[in-house]
């Protein structure tokens, strides 16, 4: 069995691909460089398939003309409470990133008779986007058996996404049992030397590992 994993380097991404690993799939990592504020998801990215050993294809697709607090660094990054994340639509959203992915690596699966894409998306302790809910992904695998060949075969490519209706908590702990290489991993939108402690993604990364009862093993500045 072979599968396409979306690869960002951050721990969602990490923990999907490491149960991808674990079910006993051939992996080929991908990871897109889509014009982000910062290097560090990249770097964070070599470094885990460093540890796996796996394939991992980096695409230059940029979307710095799409407007988010991801791609353009005159637009800050909010800071917000943790009671807060998840009831509207933040600035770090960009638009239609994951049909733009998805779409990326079903073609690239497609074209190298991979049976799935694995992408670490998560629908409970998120910031909201909408490309991360359950209904997004049915309708995306909709619209892959109609529109690739595949599809219309009978066989389309389909999307895995093992941790979507999983606390962070619960994602913290299968990546600990799966011994992912979670000190490899970065979440911040930021681009620090260290994790900025703030934002969406880091706050909401230090309630899993707090209420899974692991320290992060990663540094934060606070």
């Amino acid at each position: 069995m072979k599968a396409i994993c979306l690869l960002s380097g951050g721990l969602d991404s990490t923990v999907t691909m490491a149960c991808a690993l674990r079910q006993g799939y051939e992996v080929t990592a991908l990871t897109i460089n889509y014009g982000q504020r910062h290097q560090k998801e990249l770097e964070a990215a070599k470094a885990v398939t460093s540890h796996y050993g796996v394939e991992h294809i980096i695409m230059n697709f940029p979307l710095t003309n799409f407007r988010s607090a991801l791609t353009d660094e005159n637009i800050p990054v909010p800071d917000r409470s943790i009671e807060d994340i998840g009831y509207d639509i933040p600035e770090t959203y960009v638009p239609a990133r994951n049909i733009v992915f998805l779409s990326i690596a079903a073609g690239l699966a497609e074209s190298l008779e991979d049976s799935c894409v694995f992408i670490g998306a998560n629908a409970i302790d998120y910031s909201g986007y909408p490309d991360c809910r359950p209904e997004f992904f049915q309708a995306f695998e909709n619209m892959l058996e109609v529109g690739t060949k595949r599809g219309v075969m009978g066989h389309p490519v389909r999307i895995e996404h093992p941790i979507l209706k999983k606390t962070k908590a619960e994602i913290v702990k299968m990546g600990m049992k799966l011994e992912a290489p979670l000190h490899l991993t970065w979440s911040c939108y930021r681009g620090g030397v260290k994790a900025c402690g703030h934002c969406d993604s880091c706050l909401l990364r230090l309630k899993g590992f707090k209420e899974a009862g692991f320290e992060d093993p990663i540094p934060y500045e606070d």
